[in-house]
């Protein structure tokens, strides 16, 4: 599946459970548990759509290649994972990928110590539905050992999750904002971190 179709997939998932959330309020405590979940799944909606944004998805990858651009194509010269996500001994991520963006159009994106998520914490999204996407980041074998909060922590502070929001010319950015995307994250752990059957 196309990362603009699974983009376009959360979108819609999003809308939907946007109109479904906003028909159903808690009334006098009745319900309260049914408005936590549909708030939750909203807020998971939301998520997902900035998680298969090419700048989360062209990294989390479930072979050995990442992938570069906006339309996700193989990445150039052959570049791999390597043991540790940093490349391979001959070929490492920080041989182009210097700390900073270039301003150059198309040059390599930059930031401190770029990287895949090495191949032992299993963290690949692309081509997951957003019920899948949103059980493997609940799931501790799949998110780098992470709880809940924790990996609120890494949304919010990690570097290279970051610089999704600031990736250099000739990127597009998330459709929401970093601070938008940590609410949400926020709201979804708050509310029960549900997720959609599919």
């Amino acid at each position: 599946m196309s990362q603009s179709l699974l983009f376009r997939r959360a979108m819609v998932v999003a809308a939907l459970l946007l109109a479904a959330s906003s028909s159903l309020q808690p009334q006098n405590g009745i319900g309260a548990s049914s408005f936590d979940q549909l708030e939750s799944l909203r807020a998971f909606s939301r998520i997902a759509s900035v998680l298969t944004s090419p700048r989360c998805l062209n990294c989390h990858v479930p072979g050995d290649s990442p992938l570069q651009g906006d339309a996700g194509t193989p990445h150039g010269m052959n570049v791999k994972r390597g043991p540790d996500g940093r490349g391979t001994p001959a070929m490492r991520c920080s041989n182009c990928h210097q700390d900073t963006n270039s301003s150059q159009l198309h040059a390599p994106p930059g930031c401190p110590d770029w990287r895949l998520p090495p191949p032992s914490m299993r963290m690949a999204w692309q081509g997951l539905s957003v019920g899948e996407l949103c059980r493997t980041l609940k799931d501790p074998a799949a998110n780098g050992n992470r709880s809940l909060e924790q990996l609120l922590e890494h949304f919010r502070n990690d570097r290279i999750v970051n610089w999704g929001w600031a990736p250099g010319p000739g990127r597009t950015i998330p459709p929401l904002s970093h601070d938008d995307f940590v609410a949400e994250v926020t709201r979804w752990v708050k509310m029960g971190s549900a997720c959609p059957p599919e």
